[in-house]
């Protein structure tokens, strides 16, 4: 596959990585320092620090995953029979082309077959369920921080963000294997009769 020049999702992640960790910095130097103890000092830099960590373990896993072959034919990745029930519900089909997307170059017709879009999908997908248990691991600083309720009102909102992703590739890789399996049945057609 080729490199690809950064989306703007990917440009503004690193954009707020780096703005978290400048506030944080100054916040926790401020507070643990001794030279400002103020709660709000400390909460403010406690925040920087959960957005950047949020934002870090997506980036880092996305590479991790890469390292992986995943199989788009693996029965995790297989359709249930109530989600076409589900994605109707959820009006699916409505939304789903509006929602950022960090690669996009990677789901393009023009330069990948439809077994690379696949592949990209399941991988998509593989990120963002390891993405809930990013955010759910976040409950941890509770412990260090207290106000664990906070804690758990970032992590449930930033695994509803990451399960909008894991729909999206749910809804569309069915359709995509359907391209791919008539796809294979017209080879197949074609090389009996050659």
């Amino acid at each position: 596959m080729t490199k690809h020049k950064p989306s703007g999702s990917a440009i503004f992640m690193y954009c707020v990585i780096a703005l978290a960790v400048i506030i944080m910095a100054v916040c926790f130097t401020l507070y643990y320092g001794g030279y400002y103890k103020s709660t709000a000092v400390l909460w403010i830099g406690v925040t920087a620090f959960t957005i950047m960590y949020h934002f870090w373990g997506r980036i880092i896993m996305g590479n991790v995953t890469k390292l992986f072959k995943i199989d788009y034919n693996h029965w995790w990745f297989k359709e249930r029979g109530f989600e076409k029930g589900l994605y109707k519900l959820l009006k699916v089909k409505n939304w789903k082309d509006k929602v950022l997307t960090y690669n996009p170059e990677l789901f393009s017709l023009k330069d990948y077959s439809m077994e690379d879009i696949a592949r990209t999908m399941t991988k998509a997908e593989t990120d963002h369920w390891i993405n809930e248990l990013i955010s759910l691991s976040t409950l941890i600083f509770g412990l260090i921080w207290g106000e664990m309720w906070i804690f758990a009102l970032t992590a449930a909102l930033a695994m509803l963000f990451d399960g909008q992703f894991i729909v999206i590739q749910r809804f569309n890789r069915p359709r995509v294997l359907k391209v791919i399996e008539m796809q294979k049945r017209k080879e197949q057609r074609k090389n009996k009769t050659a």
